[in-house]
This record gives structure tokens, C-alpha cells and sequence, in this order.
């Protein structure tokens, strides 16, 4: 089929793939992506309509565009329609100012936008989110666009600085700041961690976000070239321009790449040098969401192999967009074809078969395809992720190695979310602590200062952090150390109190309250005949409520890589004929994952089932237990409430029950027994035929008022 990229198209008529993307949006075509095609048809619409714009032609009536109707005739240049009643953002395309600080309730408001929708939106990320939660700018900016509601983040008016506390709390003051991914059909991934917002003060006056460099992970099966690729990219992008020629290993770098849309202007790309997908996956499940892009590197000699499949996996539940780099196409035997209809049988569509996943064919040993490579990261960058950050926030960033260097002390590398950090910071990692003593980039160049989504090595720390620990800047060095100890503490008694495992009960305390319930699963099986069955047989559970999503299956025992992607994704292990690796066992308890294993399919099927159903909000059935009428008042001068002397004429009271009060047939109050008293003594409950105290707060009794009580029993949910 003819036609033209929509990159491509962009660099034609010098634009961004932005621009042009809301062109086709004013003629009337589909959502596109930068990557996408479009008919030739629709690409001489843009074309004109882009040529009219350049002589001054309004873009109305009189440049209609090239679309035609039903009936093949041209459309009429008639007046426009009238406007809706109560047109929403979306609709009218206005741009919506929102506060840099705003809570989920009012950022629904302002885009019109039912508050529950957005709640299961950030569902799907994973994020437990209230009402009053506070939404940072590009998570903001992510639901917007998601929703279309194009929006200004607007920073706040200057205000007397409020006095801080010694130590800033994280009790009720969380942010919601995934990392910047595609917010469609993003499978659930572990909540954000608490962040203590401990800097005493912004850098200077907030700047609001900006963007930011994308954040790149590479990831694949063993052999397939992933580090070979890194080396190949930083040799030719970073090397050159090294003092003296030395490559400084830090776990990342950043190299710059010419702007594919906008000819002269460099942009930059920060790629992350992790093991694999262990790695990436143990991050994920520490709350660390620092990728932005994942390129899955899969051998064009090869295919797809084991670790490929579960690299796959653990790039479909971070939710992020995935680039298929087709590695050694110089090899005898290369069959980059091959490769894309493996992907298709592990639902990853590529483009040239219609879907929407990019691929680039390579050789990262004879340098063959990197420019390619790098043009499409900035175009996935533009069109899906758009990361944004504010270098003038409170300093923040994620740990991404660390160790004991004997001349240097204790080395960290980190990746700087938020803010800036600079030499001489007080600052926490994890359950560690210090004041930076040098900074040093990926060049091995000493800096003053990193932005964000800039790598650098940090010396000074009193330990070794771990891996996908939350770093952060404070106000000083004692506070650092109050708070990195409380973590420690913190560490100490959940590992004393509660060393056991994620099971189904605790998940359905975990999603009681959220407004749509998802059960994440992990399928494993002897057969793959088994694992389809079982799979087909859980996806015709229909539900409004509640649901099942598969974040990974397989042939096979469990392994260690399962029981990651399970820790990261908090999900529950099936095994159904298959035992678990000692090695997984171990690891399941340390992370906190619930393996189950299953001999009869029947026994998966109904404890799936159960475990739906007890996700469902309950429902509730009112059973009375007794009346008491009001004989006496008796005032408490000291609390200034009030106890009713009462006289039981039916059933009983108990302590704690609800209660109706009645005052000549209407409803005057309603609460809980909060004491209840025979004679002196407190009483549990109080019989027909007997007389009590009862106390309700906020309840002013009067005589003759009829006390209801009852009981509220749950209504046991099946599917």
C-alpha cells in the first residue's frame, strides 16, 4: 500500500510529528503516531493544508479539506455547527489551565472528566490513588493527553514561604509520579513509594516541568547483542568526545543524536546499562519506574528465544513503549522476517504488519542501523511519551548501582528524576546517608550539577544503596540521617513483624477500595496445551467489577525471573503440574510473592474465582438486634456529651452497634454506641426487660426518644 510516514512527512514540510499529528487531527484522520502511515490522499490534504496556512489562508470554509462524503460529493463550505450545550475540553479543543500542585478531584473538574475514570486510569499504572491525592505535572500531563484535553501547566502564584518542619513527613502528602510511559492499556505495576519531600526549599523559583531527555533500557535474550549495541552506540556517539579518550563505566550515559523532525538541533538520549530484564524487573518491583522506552534486541539468526519471551513480559507490565532492534543482520543465516512473525505469536505487532511497535534492523558489531535506531527513540519519545521534568523542584532520583570502590569510598550511581543535584547536597539514599564530596558524568568529567534524566556518580554516602532506592536531597546532613535511620527502622520491623508472603487475601484487602479490581496472574504449566486452556477458561470470567489480566504464562517449573515479574507487577503465581525452582521458593519469600500449585484444573478454576468474587465491593444486609426507649438524661460536664438512660423494650443493644435515633416517628440521629452501661459497670450488652447508659456521640438525648440498634451483615459476592 502507498503512502508516507508520518515522520517523514513531518521533516518534508518542516514541522514537528506534533504539529502535524493535530493537522490530521483538524481533517478530520484518525489518531495517528509519528510512525504511522497515511494514504497519499491524506498526505496532500496536509500538504495544502499546511501551503494555505504559509499564504495567509484561514483554515475555515475557504481551505476545505480533501475529505469528501458518503456519496462521493465534495463537502459543503457550510457556516459551522452550533456549539453544544456543555462542551468538554476534549471537544472544543481549548487549552485548560491546570495548577502545577492539583489534586485528582479538581484536575477532573477541570478537564470535565469523571473523577472514577481517572482513578482506574491510574489503576492500570498501579497507583492506589484517593481524591485528594496530589497529581504531578506529568502524570497531569499524561491523563490529559490520554483523554485528549490538551492543558498549560500553570505554576502557582508566588506566596510567603510557609515555616517547615525539621523533618518533612510522607504520611499524607504523596505525589502520584510514575515514571513518564504510554498510559493505554498499561498493565498494573507496584505502587510508587512513599517520598519524603525533604529538601527545606526549592532551588530557586519553580520553573514548572520541562522536558527532559527519554530514559532507555535495553533488554533481550543472552547472546543477542544487547551489550554490543551499548558499546556500538557510546563508541560512536561519546567516545570521540571523552577527555583523553577514556570511557567512564557508571551503569549510564547519554549521548546526543540530531533532532529527525528539526534539521541543526541535537537532542539527547540516556541509556541505561542494566544486567536484563533481572535487573529491570527488580527495580520495578522496589518502585524505581526510571525507563521510558525499552529496546528489545532480538538476534536476526535466532528469533525468538526463551529470555526473549520473558523479556517481552517484563516490558508489557512496566507499560512502557517497546522498539525491536533486529540485531546481526550481517550473519549468515539472518532472517529479519523470520523475526517479525515470531513477534506477532507473542502479541507484539510490528508496524510493517499493521500494528504499533517500531523495528529497526541492525548490525551493532559493524555499526549498520544505529542512526536509525536513535531517530526512532526520539520519534517514540515525541508522539508517546513526551517526558517532562522541573530542574528547579526538590532533588530527586533513583539509585541505579552502587559499590565499595577501595580508594574512593562507596560510589552510587544515580539518575536524577526531579531538580537538580548539586556538590556539597545533604542527601538520602534508601537507608543510606552523606553529603556529596564529588560528581563525577559518564565522561569521567567532575561536574557541579545534574539535571534531570542526567546519569552521574555521586561519592560520599555512609553505605551502599541498593539498587532502585529513592534518593532524594535534604535540608541538611542531621536530617538525613533521622530519616535514613527512621527507613532502617522501618526495614527492621516489617522484617520481624511481617515476613510472610503477598497472598490472595492480602490482595483483596489491598484493592477493596479502589474503584476497579484487577487480578494480575501469572500463568505456568507442563504443556503449553494446558496453559492456553487454562488461560481461554480464565478470560471468560466476565465481570463489570472485576477482572483477570495475564501478565505472563509459560512452559516450564517457576523460576527466578517469574517470581521478579510477579514482585514487580503484584501478581499471583498458577502453577498447574509444575513445581517451583529451591531458588524461586527463596525468592518468593523475600519478595513477598504467593506461588500456588495446582494438580486438578478444576481447584485453579475455583480458587480464581473466589478470589474474584472477594474483590467485589460487599454488600451489606441490615439485621435488627433491639429498641431501647430514653427514661432519664444525664449530662457529662467534663466531655459535655450526654447519656441516655434507657430502658430496653425489645431485643437487645450492644456496645459498638449501629443505632437509629427516633423522635416522635423522625430521624433525629444516627451513630454508634460508643459506651453502654449497667448500673456502674460497662457492659458488653444489654437484654429486654433492663435498664443502661448509652452514649452515641454527637447524640443530644431527650426523653421518650426511641433508640434502634442493629447490625450490618455482609452479604458474601460470588461471579
Amino acid at each position: 500500500m502507498s503512502g508516507v510516514r508520518i515522520y517523514d512527512l513531518a521533516k518534508e514540510l518542516k514541522l514537528t510529528s506534533n504539529e502535524l499529528l493535530d493537522v490530521l487531527k483538524e481533517l478530520g484522520e484518525p489518531t495517528k503516531t509519528a510512525s504511522s502511515t497515511i494514504n497519499d490522499s491524506a498526505a496532500e490534504g496536509v500538504r495544502k493544508r499546511v501551503a494555505d496556512r504559509a499564504n495567509g489562508v484561514s483554515n475555515g470554509a475557504s481551505a476545505p479539506s480533501t475529505h469528501h462524503n458518503g456519496n462521493g460529493s465534495a463537502p459543503k463550505p457550510a457556516a459551522a455547527p452550533a456549539a453544544p450545550a456543555a462542551e468538554s475540553p476534549a471537544a472544543s479543543g481549548k487549552v485548560v489551565d491546570i495548577p502545577s500542585v492539583v489534586s485528582l478531584k479538581d484536575f477532573a473538574d477541570l478537564i470535565s472528566i469523571p473523577a472514577p475514570t481517572i482513578q482506574k486510569k491510574l489503576m492500570g499504572l498501579g497507583v492506589l490513588a484517593s481524591l485528594n491525592q496530589k497529581l504531578s505535572p506529568e502524570v497531569v500531563t499524561r491523563l490529559a493527553k490520554s483523554y485528549g484535553v490538551p492543558v498549560n501547566i500553570v505554576a502557582p502564584q508566588a506566596a510567603p514561604a510557609a515555616p517547615q518542619a525539621a523533618v518533612a513527613t510522607t504520611t499524607n502528602t504523596n505525589v502520584i509520579t510514575p515514571a513518564p510511559q504510554a498510559m493505554e492499556a498499561a498493565p498494573a505495576a507496584p505502587a510508587a513509594p512513599k517520598v519524603a519531600v525533604v529538601a527545606a526549599k526549592p532551588r530557586q523559583k519553580a520553573a514548572g516541568p520541562v522536558s527532559r531527555p527519554p530514559v532507555v533500557t535495553i533488554m533481550g535474550h543472552v547472546d543477542h547483542g544487547k551489550t554490543t549495541l551499548l558499546d556500538a552506540i557510546r563508541k560512536a556517539r561519546v567516545v570521540d568526545t571523552e577527555h583523553g579518550g577514556i570511557t567512564q563505566h557508571i551503569g549510564a550515559y547519554q549521548v546526543s543524536v540530531e533532532d529527525p523532525t528539526n534539521a541543526g538541533v541535537m537532542r539527547k538520549i540516556t541509556f541505561l546499562d542494566t544486567p536484563g530484564h533481572e535487573a529491570f524487573s527488580a527495580m520495578r518491583a522496589r518502585g524505581a519506574q526510571v525507563t521510558d522506552i525499552a529496546i528489545l534486541v532480538v538476534a536476526a539468526d535466532d528469533g525468538i528465544m526463551p529470555q526473549t519471551i520473558e523479556a517481552i513480559n517484563h516490558i508489557k507490565a512496566a507499560g512502557v513503549p517497546m522498539i525491536v532492534a533486529v540485531n546481526k543482520i550481517d550473519k549468515d543465516g539472518a532472517n529479519p522476517t523470520r523475526v517479525l512473525t515470531q513477534l506477532t505469536e507473542h502479541n507484539v505487532m510490528p508496524e510493517a504488519y499493521g500494528g504499533d511497535v517500531q523495528t529497526v534492523e541492525l548490525s551493532a558489531k559493524e555499526g549498520l542501523g544505529l542512526d536509525d535506531l536513535l531517530e526512532k527513540i526520539i520519534l517514540v519519545t515525541d508522539a508517546e511519551i513526551e517526558p517532562k521534568a522541573d530542574p528547579s523542584a526538590p532533588a530527586t532520583g533513583w539509585v541505579i548501582e552502587a559499590e565499595i570502590d577501595k580508594g574512593r569510598g562507596v560510589v552510587t550511581t544515580i539518575l536524577v528524576d526531579q531538580g537538580t543535584v548539586k556538590m556539597g547536597d545533604s542527601v538520602v539514599a534508601g537507608t543510606t546517608f552523606g553529603r556529596i564530596k564529588a560528581m563525577v558524568d559518564d565522561m569521567g568529567q567532575r561536574i557541579k550539577d545534574a539535571p534531570p534524566a542526567f546519569p552521574v556518580v555521586i561519592l560520599g554516602l555512609n553505605g551502599v544503596p541498593k539498587a532502585g532506592d529513592r534518593f532524594e536531597v535534604a535540608k541538611n546532613e542531621k536530617i538525613a540521617r533521622q530519616i535514613a535511620e527512621g527507613r532502617a527502622s522501618d526495614i527492621k520491623e516489617d522484617q520481624m513483624g511481617s515476613r510472610r508472603v503477598m497472598t490472595l487475601e492480602d490482595m483483596q484487602r489491598h484493592f477493596k477500595a479502589t474503584p476497579s479490581k484487577t487480578l494480575n496472574l501469572i500463568i505456568k504449566g507442563d504443556v503449553q496445551g494446558s496453559v492456553e486452556a487454562i488461560q481461554q477458561s480464565l478470560e471468560k470470567i466476565d465481570h463489570p467489577e472485576v477482572k483477570v489480566k495475564f501478565i505472563g504464562s509459560g512452559v516450564g517449573s517457576v523460576g527466578d525471573s517469574d517470581v521478579q515479574l510477579a514482585a514487580a507487577s503484584s501478581a499471583l503465581i498458577l502453577a498447574f503440574n509444575v513445581r517451583p525452582e529451591p531458588g524461586a521458593v527463596k525468592m518468593a519469600e523475600a519478595e513477598h510473592v504467593d506461588i500456588r500449585e495446582y494438580r486438578i484444573i478444576y481447584d485453579l478454576f475455583d480458587d480464581v474465582k473466589k478470589a474474584m468474587a472477594n474483590l467485589l465491593d460487599p454488600i451489606y444486609e441490615e439485621s435488627a438486634l433491639g429498641v431501647a426507649e430514653v427514661r432519664a438524661v444525664f449530662r457529662l460536664p467534663r466531655s459535655g456529651g450526654s447519656i441516655a438512660g434507657s430502658y430496653i423494650l425489645d431485643g437487645k443493644v450492644v456496645r459498638n452497634a449501629n443505632v437509629r435515633v427516633k423522635r416522635g416517628g423522625k430521624l433525629v440521629a444516627e451513630g454508634k454506641i460508643d459506651t453502654l452501661k449497667r448500673e456502674k459497670d460497662d457492659a458488653r450488652e444489654v437484654a429486654q426487660g433492663y435498664e443502661c447508659g448509652i452514649l452515641v456521640p454527637g447524640y443530644d438525648p431527650v426523653i421518650e426518644d426511641r433508640i434502634e440498634c442493629y447490625e450490618l451483615k455482609r452479604i458474601e459476592r460470588t461471579l
